[in-house]
C-alpha cells in the first residue's frame, strides 16, 4: 500500500487498552472498540491502527499474551460486522503479537520500536509481505521523557531510521513495504518535536512514506496553555495540515473528521502550487 500513495492517509488510534495517555479506558471492551471503529469508518479514515499496549511516558511493558487477548477480538469483530477491505494496523512491538493479528485481519505493522525490541517481527514483515512501519523512539516508554537529549535531533533519528531501514531490509522486508515515523514525543523534548515538525521534509526526501504522529501530545498543551489532550485536536489538526505541505504522507490521530478536513483541503492547496 505504501509504493501507490496518492493522496493522504488518515490513520485512526484505537487503544484497547486501560492506560493510554489520551484514550485509555475508553475502548477497553470490544463492543466499544467496534463502535468507535465504525465512527471512524464512517468519516473516511484509511487505516484503523489497533493497540494493546499503551506507549504513554511511564508506561510499564504489556505481555505478547495479553496484548493479544485485548486486540484479536476487537480486529476480528471489525472484520466480521464492518469491513473485510479496511486496511487495520496492529501496533505493536512483539512478533507474536503481530503474528496473531495478521492470522486475524490486520494488513500492516506498525512498530515503535523498528525492530529493535524483536527482531523476529522482521521476519513476520517479510515471510507475510505486509507493510511495516519503522518508528524512532530514544529509549522505552518507561523511561524514554527522563532528560532526552540531542546534538542534532534531525540528523540523529534520520539515521537511526536509515539504520533500521537496512535491518529490514537484510531481513527480507520489501522496500516498498517500508515506512518511517520521526516518533514525535517518543523520547524528545518540546524543542525536539518542534525541529522535527519544521524539517520533516527531510524524512520524506528519503523516499520512504513518512507517518506522522502528534495526536493531542502534550509539547502542544505547552504552546497552547491547556492540559487536557482532547483541548488540543485544533493544535493536532495544524500540524496535521503543515505536514501535508511538506509532503508526509500518513497522520495517525484520535480525530479523524477534523484531521481529513485538515489534510484535504492542505492537500488541495499543495496540488494547486504545483
Amino acid at each position: 500500500m505504501f509504493n501507490n500513495l496518492t493522496h493522504p492517509l488518515i490513520m485512526g488510534i484505537l487503544n484497547v487498552t486501560p492506560d493510554s495517555f489520551s484514550d485509555g479506558g475508553h475502548y477497553a471492551d470490544t463492543a466499544s472498540a467496534v463502535e468507535q471503529a465504525r465512527q471512524m469508518i464512517e468519516q473516511g479514515v484509511d487505516i484503523i491502527d489497533i493497540g494493546g499496549e499503551s506507549t504513554r511516558p511511564g508506561a510499564e511493558p504489556v505481555s505478547a499474551e495479553e496484548q493479544i487477548q485485548r486486540v484479536v477480538p476487537v480486529i476480528t469483530a471489525i472484520r466480521q460486522e464492518l469491513s473485510t477491505s479496511i486496511a487495520i494496523s496492529i501496533d505493536t512491538t512483539l512478533s507474536a503479537v503481530a503474528d496473531a493479528a495478521l492470522d486475524t485481519g490486520a494488513t500492516l505493522i506498525n512498530d515503535i520500536s523498528a525492530g529493535l525490541q524483536d527482531k523476529r517481527i522482521f521476519s513476520v514483515a517479510a515471510q507475510r509481505n505486509v507493510p511495516i512501519i519503522l518508528m524512532h523512539i530514544k529509549g522505552q516508554p518507561k523511561t524514554m521523557q527522563q532528560e532526552p537529549y540531542y546534538e542534532d535531533v534531525v540528523s540523529e533519528v534520520l539515521t537511526h531510521l536509515q539504520a533500521r531501514i537496512e535491518q529490514a531490509l537484510a531481513a527480507g522486508v520489501k522496500k516498498h513495504n517500508i515506512a518511517i515515523d520521526p516518533g514525535i514525543g517518543f523520547g524528545k523534548r518540546k524543542q525536539d518535536n518542534l525541529d522535527l515538525l519544521a524539517h520533516l521534509d527531510k524524512f520524506v526526501s528519503t523516499g520512504y512514506p513518512v507517518l506522522l504522529g502528534t495526536s493531542r501530545k502534550r509539547f502542544m498543551g505547552s504552546i497552547c496553555a491547556v492540559t487536557e489532550p482532547m483541548e488540543l485536536v485544533t493544535a493536532t489538526a495544524v500540524t496535521t495540515a503543515l505536514g501535508v505541505m511538506q509532503g508526509v504522507q500518513m497522520f495517525r490521530v484520535h480525530d479523524v473528521q477534523e484531521n481529513k478536513q485538515a489534510a484535504d483541503v492542505a492537500w488541495a492547496i499543495k496540488q494547486a502550487s504545483i
